[in-house]
């Protein structure tokens, strides 16, 4: 029987449509900050209206060559677009100061601390290696971030390898400092123990590790759980955070990364103000 090499039907593509998980306040809010951008450069026409452009970016979790595709436009625009969306966004995120300069000014005391690992693709080369997680054995980026005793989250750090602890990252950030000079105290897991080493003061509150072989106290384990507690609504902002499809298989650069986690973070914060 002959074998044929050519397909039975049309080789056309196959559209389809999808319902963004946003409200249509987050999507409004896009739009009309791309629109105030183009007014601003001044750039008359573009092949989409904004509100289209702006659905493209959310749906980036995509093949861009899908996107692409579907909307009759050339891969290349898509990336374009998407990347000046997401500056637009991260331009955005609120610096470290202004964040604990503001809940100073709120009457706040204390802030939420915690880190994340956001999933990257496995690749050769040393700057793989030094995405390696030997705590989650995942390759991945570390990101930083504090949250309000509401669960709100307020500050995300940039993005670093993985292979470093989440200490270190925070003393890259000058975290402690920066507490103590607004008057702020940050409760935070067993992973930032060892981060703030004034123990008559500490800037960082953390728990009690169990010690080798022993039990710990009732004391310090009523401590332990009180802190649990306080921290459950942390876990909730990440968790709400991680939610982006976008980050389960992520390919971009440390630069990269840390742009399109702050963008998130001002999305996320529309999408929980709602």
């Amino acid at each position: 029987m002959p074998t044929r090499s050519t397909p039975a039907w049309d080789d056309g593509e196959l559209v389809y449509q999808c319902r963004l998980p946003l409200s249509t306040q987050t999507l409004r809010y896009l739009t009309g900050l791309l629109s105030a951008h183009l007014k601003k450069i001044r750039s008359r026409w573009r092949k989409l209206p904004a509100g289209r452009i702006a659905v493209i970016a959310l749906r980036h979790d995509q093949r861009l060559a899908d996107l692409a595709g579907g909307n009759l436009i050339s891969r290349t625009t898509v990336d374009r677009w998407l990347k000046e969306l997401i500056d637009l966004l991260a331009a955005r995120a609120p610096r470290l100061e202004r964040v604990l300069a503001k809940i100073a000014r709120e009457g706040g005391s204390v802030v939420l601390l915690d880190g994340a690992l956001i999933p990257t693709q496995r690749r050769t080369g040393l700057p793989m290696r030094r995405r390696w997680s030997a705590k989650h054995k995942h390759h991945g980026l570390l990101v930083i971030g504090l949250t309000d005793l509401k669960g709100r989250l307020l500050w995300t750090s940039t993005a670093h390898p993985a292979r470093g602890s989440e200490i270190t990252a925070c003393r890259h950030d000058d975290l402690v400092d920066r507490l103590r000079a607004a008057n702020l105290a940050a409760i935070a897991d067993l992973g930032f123990v060892g981060l703030d080493d004034d123990m008559g003061d500490p800037a960082v509150i953390t728990g009690y590790k169990m010690p080798k072989g022993k039990q710990l106290p009732p004391a310090k384990k009523l401590v332990n759980q009180l802190i649990a507690a306080e921290r459950a609504v942390c876990e909730h902002a990440f968790a709400h955070l991680k939610n982006w499809r976008v980050l389960t298989r992520l390919r971009l650069d440390v630069r990269w990364a840390t742009r399109l986690v702050r963008a998130l973070l001002i999305l996320n914060q529309h999408e929980i103000a709602r």
